[in-house]
Formats: structure tokens, sequence, C-alpha cells
């Protein structure tokens, strides 16, 4: 099918290359995309650096570098880099800029290459739109004449070949591609009426109830919301009005994304997305309009808790499954803290611009900030697929009941939660209890190993017996994030973390665990390797049918006195 899809496409690139080029834009457009400078300068310096890979070509042409991997390929053709060479602006950047779009369309203007995917199209469309009279400025009539009949040869495409994108952001790519061709370019008008009735209907099967998607992916999610809300607003300059089932979804989204966002403005990192572009997220807020924030107890699966200037965001539903779960992570109750400006208490992220030794690794729960068994995953990996040439492996044998209630009063905001991932396997039901204090500056937390039913205590027996009445070993995990100096005290009972700010918080436990400081890795999208960092690790065995470890996190000079009642209440009732 793949193979097909991909005959097709090209027949169709071919083929557009015979449409009625535009001859203009019918208003000026205006840039929407934001780029950053300091990528930018490293483009013009010859330094290229995408998929997690670095390629170092002074003076060389973006197409013919050497492609260090498919993922690297694809991310060139969809422009995403012209955003950078725009926010630098000068005529370096504008030179190069003209010349690799102008290489572009002579290399691949014919329907050649890998870029001619309605994903990436629809992509490519929108930054050359955006950035027309970045490109323009200067050329010569040759010149503009080439670039407008590609992008007329684009609009045709993506008219033809839209649906066959992958539901959810590929799709909502290529029609935000195909409407902004429509609006801007003299000609294409027509197509914009059909491709919003499309995009209204994907926001309808796709936007749930709770302002998510399918995958839990919060920047994801912010993808889709930017693609939304610049289309709403492009319509609205053309003196047009979005359908109502597209404004219904950016109504639907932006409390989630307010929920999902962090302290110091950067997004949760779960199921395969990153923290976002700095200022991006409340920038896509700003332009949307939407002031409302979030009145369920959770948001896309997740449950927030904050207070003063923290901000805890946890995980407290099934990973996404199926088709959906291709990027999804194993971290049902793993969470994230944020003080003030600075991470504090992170997940690893996704390792997938590192190869798929790490991508697998990152997607365990032992990369998240949870309790997990040794050796397992609170959900499996499936049997890996080659789809468009990138191996898939969909999340398997996850939890199949997650429960969660919240609360507040006076002492702050609580939290009770629980899953049955490890029940099939060990017969164990984890359980978790967060209190988060009423100003912020304490967290204090409880983990429950339980096994109730009588086919779950014949599980758990049977796997003491085979460990020999050793216990089940398990991890309470906290990964600490780079810029967190953290030290464990003489005595090995506490914890004492450092950040950038000048805040120190003390971590403490009150259990048989063992407490220690071992290596981590933080993930990020944008950097050549994984970075180096430290997490907390409170490690036992479980010998009974319930284990409990307590631990709490404070700033430093607040007691954990404060936190007593929720060490004293024993195991949550859910």
């Amino acid at each position: 099918m793949a193979r097909q899809q991909r005959l097709a496409n090209r027949i169709h690139a071919r083929l557009s290359v015979f449409s009625r080029p535009a001859t203009g834009f019918v208003s000026q457009p205006e840039p929407r995309t934001i780029g950053a400078f300091a990528r930018g300068r490293q483009l013009i310096a010859g330094n290229f650096l995408f998929a997690g890979f670095l390629v170092e070509a002074p003076s060389t042409s973006i197409w013919n570098l050497p492609m260090p991997d498919q993922s690297f390929e694809q991310e060139l053709h969809g422009f995403k880099w012209l955003d950078d060479l725009a926010a630098v602006g000068d005529l370096e950047a504008r030179k190069r800029a003209q010349e690799w779009t102008t290489d572009w369309i002579e290399r691949y203007g014919n329907g050649r290459g890998s870029g001619w995917t309605p994903d990436r199209t629809g992509r490519r469309l929108i930054r050359w739109i955006n950035h027309a009279l970045f490109f323009l400025n200067g050329q010569t009539s040759d010149a503009s004449e080439a670039y407008f009949g590609a992008l007329a040869q684009q609009t045709v495409f993506l008219s033809k070949r839209w649906h066959t994108a992958g539901a959810g952001l590929p799709r909502f790519e290529a029609l935000t591609g195909l409407i902004y061709a429509g609006l801007s370019l003299t000609g294409m008008d027509k197509y914009v009426k059909p491709a919003l009735k499309a995009l209204a209907r994907e926001c309808a099967q796709q936007i749930d109830e709770q302002g998510g998607i399918p995958t839990r992916n919060p920047e994801e999610l912010l993808e889709v919301f930017t693609l939304l809300t610049w289309t709403a607003s492009a319509l609205a300059e053309a003196g047009r009005i979005a359908p109502q089932e597209h404004l219904n979804a950016i109504d639907r989204i932006a409390p989630t994304l307010r929920a999902l966002r962090h302290a110091d403005g950067g997004l949760a990192r779960f199921h395969g997305g990153g923290r976002g572009l700095e200022g991006r997220l409340d920038h896509a807020l700003a332009v949307s309009g939407v002031r409302t924030v979030s009145n369920t107890s959770l948001s896309m699966g997740f449950a927030r808790l904050h207070a003063g200037r923290t901000s805890v965001i946890v995980d407290a539903s099934r990973p996404p499954m199926g088709a959906a779960s291709t990027d999804g992570h194993a971290s049902t109750l793993a969470f994230e803290l944020t003080s003030g400006r600075r991470p504090l208490i992170v997940n690893c992220g996704s390792g997938e611009s590192f190869g798929e030794s790490w991508r697998r690794a990152g997607r365990a729960t032992p990369s998240h900030s949870t309790l997990s068994l040794e050796g397992f995953s609170s959900a499996r990996l499936g049997k890996q697929r080659l789809v468009a040439g990138r191996n898939q492996q969909s999340l398997v044998d996850g939890p199949t009941k997650v429960e969660c209630q919240q609360s507040s009063d006076q002492s702050g905001m609580q939290l009770g939660a629980s899953h049955d991932g490890y029940v099939a396997t060990h017969g164990i039901l984890h359980q978790r209890r967060l209190e988060l204090g009423f100003d912020g500056r304490g967290l204090a937390g409880q983990d429950f190993l339980t096994v109730t039913t009588p086919t779950d205590k014949r599980t758990f027996d049977a796997r003491m017996d085979a460990a020999r009445l050793q216990g089940i070993p398990y991890s309470v995990r906290f990964h600490l994030h780079p810029d967190v100096d953290a030290e464990l005290d003489l005595g090995g009972t506490a914890v004492s973390l450092a950040l950038r700010s000048g805040e120190i918080w003390v971590f403490r436990h009150n259990s048989s665990a063992q407490l220690s400081v071992e290596p981590s890795v933080y993930l990020e999208k944008t950097r050549l390797k994984p970075r180096a960092a430290k997490q907390i690790v409170l490690s036992g065995r479980a010998m009974d049918y319930a284990t409990r470890v307590t631990w709490y996190l404070a700033k430093a000079q607040d007691t954990p006195n404060s936190l007593r009642d929720l060490v004293r209440d024993g195991i949550p009732k859910l």
C-alpha cells in the first residue's frame, strides 16, 4: 500500500507540472511561522543540523549535502529551515534562501524526490507563502515566474492527494497548506471551499471533547492548534469565516494547552513531544484569542497540580494504543515538576532523533519519573514494521484500567491515581498519591504496590517462587533536568538539588527502599547527542501483598512535617 501511494504521489506530482501557473498573490502575505535566529546563523555558516544529524559543509547547497538518513532529507524538503533564515533576515540569509529554493525548483519541481508527500508539500507551501517577499526581493522575472509556477503545481498536487496523508498532524498540514495557497494565489480560490469542508471534518473527528488528539503528544497538539489558528486568521483577513467545527476545535484545544503548560511556559514532555520552541505556546494562545481555562479534571488524559510558582503535570490515563501509539510512551503515572522558570523533575524525552535504540529506550517506563518493575514497562512495544522508510512499533499490552481522582483544600492540591499495567505479569497494581502544598514549596508522594484479588495473589506468588522468595525488584525514578546539580548527603538519607536560579530543593524518603543518585539522560530533538543528567532512584523489593514507598520534595528550610497527614493516611481510596 505504501509503495502504491508513493507511485500515485509521483504521478500526480508530475501531472501537476501542466497546471496553469499562478501569476501573483491576491494580497501581500504576512509571515506567520517563527524561526530561530541562532539556527539561521548556523545554516549560513554551513552547519546543517536536522533529525539529530550534523553535516558541516560551508558554501554548499543544502541539496548537495550527503544525506546521513532519510529523516534528514525529509526535514529538508519540509522547508522549516526557511523560517530560521528569515529570522536572520540579512543579505546572506536571503541569498541562501533564494539559491536553495531555486535549486529545489530546478531539481524536484518536475515531481521527483522524497518531498512530494501531502504533509511535506503542505509544510513547504506554508513556508514559501509566508516568506514570499523575503524570497522575491531582487529576483529576476524568470525566477519569480518559476516560483509562482512551482507554487501552483504544489497546490494542484495537494488538491488531488491531501486525503492520502495520515490522519492527525500530517493531514492538518496538507489541508492548511492547500487553504493557504487557495487564499493567497491568483486563480487558486476554487480549492478553498472543499479544503475547508475537509478540515472541518478532521477537526470534528480528530479533536476530542477534552481538546486532545489520539497520540496524546502535547507538542503535536500545539502544532495542530497553530495550524488551525493560522488558517482562521488567514480566512478572517480574506473576509471569510472559518467553519464552526474549526472554531470549536480551537476553543477546545486552547484550555488543554494551558493545562499542559509548565510554570516556565514550556510544554510537558510526554509521548514523543518536546517542550516546544520558546515563546511559541504563549504566542499561539494569544493569537487564538481564547482565554478560557480547563474546567475538567483531566486534559488530554493529563492531570495538573499548581500552586505558587510550581507546576506538576501527571500522565493519568492509558497510553495511546494502536495506530496512534507509534510514538507513544509507557509513561502512565509519570510526572514532571517545574519551579518558576526552572524544570526540576522531568522525563527523559523522545530519543527518535538519536537512532532506533535511543527511541526504544526513551519510550520505556524507566525513562520516566514513575515506578517500574525491573525488566518491565507498564506497556510493551509491539512488532516492528517498516512504514515509509521508518521503523514503527505500536504500544501493546498497556494498562487497561487507569483511575484518577483530584481534590483541593486549604492545605493544597491532591491527586490519587492507579493503573493495572503490571497486574497481568505480576499481579501488582501501582497506585500513586501526590500532594502539592498550598504555596507550591513542597510535593509529597506515596507509591504503592498492592495485590488484591485471589487471581492477582496467585500471579504474585508465582513470581515470588521464581525469584526464590527474594522479592519483586522495583525502582521509583525521578529524572532531573541537566541544569540541576544533585548531591547525596553523607548519610545517604537525602538529596540536595540546586537549581540555577539559586533555589535549593531537598528530596527525602521514609521507606525501606535504597536511595541513590544515578546517571540519566535528557533527550532533545535539537541536540547532536543526549545530554548527561542524573536521576534519583528509590529501589527495593516487594515482599508482601502491600508495599509502600513514601517520599517528599521540599524547598530548603521548608519542613516536610507540614505534609505529615499525607504520610499518615495510607493507601488512597480510588
